[in-house]
């Protein structure tokens, strides 16, 4: 079984959904290791000193910025954690838009949310919300020191958390030298254009994404093994053990009063200023959950002590 990236909470307005992280994708890439070809023996890439040559131990490596040529900043390790986000474990949902509102050019790398355990109520119910009302969620979520910028998306029984680029990181489309304009500027005619889209119509199918291999990939696996093959080598698999992993338990949770609150605030709070308020609210909800989880285990204290 799969590991989870990381266990935490799924965020919107006043509810958290306990989930697990996990990867959406499976690398199927072919890797190789770099050898000497005089006597077939692998490779080492060392980390030398520009200037002397000699080999830098990894506790003598620092991290620096480059401001301009030849000319160097060092960033500490306290400068890189102070800047970090201080949490770890939620997904927070900012704000639900429409699902074609987010170009394709933002999608990057998905992953798949889990439910833990005793919280698939509240794992359906945004959900098939988000499926009925054609929106997703645009959220924050850091992963390791980094904080994400993310959609969460309904598709089938499953929430997939897609990664999202910032605007700055895409290279705008302006930038090229296109063809604007319109078709006739381009002397298409309507013969042409007519032509086009019955062939376009020919060559329409249902999607099916298990007609699509990596045929390059394939035929390099047939290569290697008849290589391995020729040469008497044997293989040994080794089967990994799965990693036990222990659901994230919840409290039965009122979800009515919760998204009468979450509605509440928010007509309350104007728009411009809801992110500002946002943070104090959650922590509220979180010291309520746990005077909530506390309180049981303190009657049960003093029955004990009669």
């Amino acid at each position: 079984m799969a590991r989870p990236i990381w266990t935490g909470t799924l965020s919107f307005g006043l509810l958290n959904v306990p989930v697990s992280l996990m990867s959406g994708e499976r690398k199927v890439d072919i890797s190789f290791r770099m050898l000497d070809s005089r006597d077939r023996k692998p490779i080492r890439f060392e980390r030398v000193n520009a200037d002397t040559g000699e080999e830098v131990p990894w506790k003598d490596i620092v991290k620096a910025f480059e401001y301009d040529k030849g000319s160097y900043v060092v960033v500490e390790k306290e400068d890189i954690a102070s800047a970090a986000p201080q949490t770890h474990e939620s997904v927070d949902v900012e704000a639900f838009v429409d699902r074609d509102a987010i170009g394709l050019r933002f999608f990057e790398k998905p992953y798949i949310l889990v439910p833990g355990k005793k919280a698939e109520k509240g794992y359906v119910l945004l959900r098939d919300t988000l499926e009925r009302t054609g929106k997703v969620g645009v959220a924050r979520v850091v992963i390791r020191t980094r904080e994400y910028l993310c959609a969460v998306v309904p598709e089938g029984d499953a929430l997939v958390l897609m990664m999202l680029r910032y605007p700055q990181e895409l290279v705008d489309p302006e930038e090229y030298k296109l063809p604007g304009g319109k078709a006739s500027d381009y002397r298409i005619t309507a013969k042409e254009r007519e032509m086009a889209e019955t062939l376009i119509g020919s060559m329409s199918a249902t999607w099916k994404p298990d007609d699509y291999q990596d045929e390059f990939r394939k035929r390099l696996e047939a290569i290697i093994k008849k290589r391995i093959k020729a040469r008497g080598a044997t293989t040994k698999i080794v089967d990994e053990e799965a990693a036990e992993r222990e659901d994230t338990a919840t409290n039965v949770v009122d979800f009515m009063a919760l998204l009468q609150k979450s509605l509440d605030s928010k007509k309350r709070t104007p728009a411009k200023k809801a992110a500002a308020k946002k943070a104090p609210a959650r922590k509220a909800a979180k010291k309520a959950a746990k005077t909530a989880k506390k309180a049981p285990a303190k009657r049960a204290r003093k029955a004990a002590s009669r």
